[in-house]
């Protein structure tokens, strides 16, 4: 039976949550609303932090399942966003996740593999991976985002970082079939000047909604942790303070 690709587990991922969440609807505060809507948004990256974690699809679906099913029951009753960074409460579940499972793996006899690291190791590097991956689902929904809102910005964009010494005319002549129409280089110079700027005011977007209603300090905070600060310097000047 053929493997699903990374892509098509990350949608069985963020299907799961889905259901799940349907599964245990019932009155709850704003608060728990708010952070399983959160959970649901940012599934892509848990996942890709337990599979980086353990080097497993299955485990680290496995995981992901133990991991919302706690979430929905209450077991993490104490996170609030208004406490501090979404984020910061879902790595540290995480790393308590990944190293019971090492240790239950360990007291069976269980091996691990040779490229996965022990238990004592996961909190020396767990901060930056989860950063990585963090950083990453931000970018992807941003691009995803941008496809949404012009799908001229999002192809001469992707072309252009996928082939940044393509010369703007070739990109127009490459493009052509895709955009429907021929583009002059000055065209696409200015298509991708205004997708530039679309980008990072959507990424800003979403870094902000990840904080839910940040001061203007923490915003830019989180922007140099997750260094994204350079790549959405202008946006935030024209967003203001």
């Amino acid at each position: 039976m053929e493997q699903p690709s990374g892509n098509d587990r990350l949608s069985r991922i963020s299907t799961l949550w889905t259901l799940l969440a349907h599964a245990h609807a019932g009155p709850v505060d704003e608060a728990t609303v708010a952070q399983h809507l959160l959970m649901q948004r940012y599934c892509g990256a848990v996942y890709r932090y337990l599979f980086g974690a353990l080097r497993d699809e299955d485990a680290a679906t496995e995981l992901f399942q133990e991991f919302a099913l706690r979430f929905l029951r209450g077991d993490f009753h104490r996170a609030d966003p208004k406490r501090g960074r979404f984020r910061d409460y879902v790595k540290t579940a995480l790393i308590h996740l990944v190293t019971d499972h090492q240790r239950a793996q360990r007291a069976r006899g269980a091996p691990l593999r040779a490229d996965v690291p022990a238990p004592a190791l996961v909190q020396d590097d767990s901060a930056e991976r989860f950063l990585d991956s963090w950083r990453e689902e931000l970018v992807d929904r941003t691009w995803a985002a941008l496809a949404t809102v012009n799908a001229n910005y999002h192809a001469v964009l992707l072309f252009h970082v996928q082939n940044p010494d393509v010369e703007a005319l070739r990109i127009g002549e490459e493009l052509a079939g895709q955009l429907g129409k021929c583009f002059t280089a000055q065209h696409i110079r200015v298509t991708l000047h205004r997708a530039r700027e679309k980008f990072a005011a959507l990424l800003l977007d979403e870094v902000t909604y990840s904080l839910q209603t940040p001061t203007h300090a923490q915003l830019i905070q989180e922007l140099r942790t997750l260094s994204l600060l350079k790549i959405c310097s202008a946006a935030l000047e024209a967003r203001g303070p």
